[in-house]
């Protein structure tokens, strides 16, 4: 009962401190990046206080809900948004022996409930009364069907080549060189991720300079509040998943294994800030033939890949 709790503590304590500094973190790099002197600022050096800012500005606003909202769904709809991510970190390793629950079945556990979360941005769109709302949420719904499957493909690959759905038993037979063969599956896992995250450049259910911001648009403080840490936990879990299914988690010389597992998650957080900085948002269009004659058949090619080195070898 005391490991359990244990477990329970760090993973909460994982949950709720890591989206925090990925959360400062894109601030600093942002503000470097695109010259934003604004969040260089709050509270003196290097802008210290400009998350203790963001968190007291969503705490003084109104929790407004629209006259016209179905309320019961509109009140719970940040919440399914935000807790499937806390019940997928604990089947998450952190370092060998250090993980709270492992499941034989953990990959598919993950996969299943990480789609759960996508629920939440459909039924705020819907809920809300609001035609942006529902469009975004709609956006929402057709991302999740389309990056799904290269998204389940790319996992499968490394499943495939490990002979386990166990996360701490991927990370037990992965070997250095699965680098470069399992790097296209690699790539897609993190875009599709990416894209089911709705993170820039795929942000077209939020798009603020279409639809204002997509399923978000009618709410207002606290509520808005979870809507925003759900993302950056989601940052948090992309990458610890992708750390685990091909960087080979804990691995690495030198430092204990935690360290490297945190080492590369933090290296992941930072590309997926870089990559908002970077590019323009996608058109719907674009984004659904990146999935289908892009990510899909390069997630096929790793799998057959994957296939026939297993057979050879």
């Amino acid at each position: 009962m005391l490991d359990v709790v244990i477990s329970f503590v760090v993973i909460l304590a994982v949950f709720l401190v890591l989206p925090l500094i990925v959360g400062q973190t894109e601030h600093k790099v942002m503000a470097h990046m695109q010259s934003r002197l604004g969040p260089m600022y709050a509270g003196g050096f290097h802008g210290w206080a400009q998350l203790i800012a963001d968190g007291v500005k969503f705490a003084q606003k109104e929790d407004v809900i629209p006259a016209a909202a179905d309320r019961r769904i509109f009140m719970i709809a940040p919440g399914v948004a935000l807790v499937p991510y806390l019940v997928v970190m604990i089947v998450i390793p952190i370092d060998r022996g250090r993980v709270a629950v492992d499941l034989d079945l953990g990959l598919f556990f993950v996969l299943a409930v990480m789609g759960i979360g996508v629920l939440g941005s459909i039924m705020a769109g819907w809920a809300s009364a609001n035609k942006y709302s529902v469009l975004g949420g709609m956006r929402a719904a057709a991302q999740l069907m389309s990056y799904e499957l290269p998204l389940v493909l790319a996992a499968s690959s490394v499943a495939m080549a490990a002979g386990t759905l166990s996360l701490p038993g991927i990370v037990e037979a992965w070997q250095w060189w699965w680098l470069p063969w399992q790097a296209i599956g690699g790539v897609v896992f993190f875009l599709a991720g990416l894209a089911e995250l709705r993170r820039p450049p795929f942000d077209m259910p939020i798009a603020e300079s279409e639809i204002i911001m997509g399923p978000m648009t009618e709410y207002t403080g606290m509520r808005f509040a979870l809507f925003m840490l759900s993302e950056y936990v989601g940052i948090v879990v992309l990458s610890f998943l992708t750390t685990v299914l091909f960087l080979g988690g804990w691995h690495g010389p030198l430092l204990p294994g935690w360290l490297w597992t945190l080492v590369k998650v933090f290296a992941l957080a930072f590309v997926v800030i870089w990559l908002r900085v970077s590019f323009p948002r996608l058109r719907e269009d674009q984004l659904q033939k990146l999935a289908w004659v892009g990510l899909v058949p390069l997630a096929l090619v790793q799998l057959a890949l994957t296939g026939v080195v297993k057979v050879l070898t």
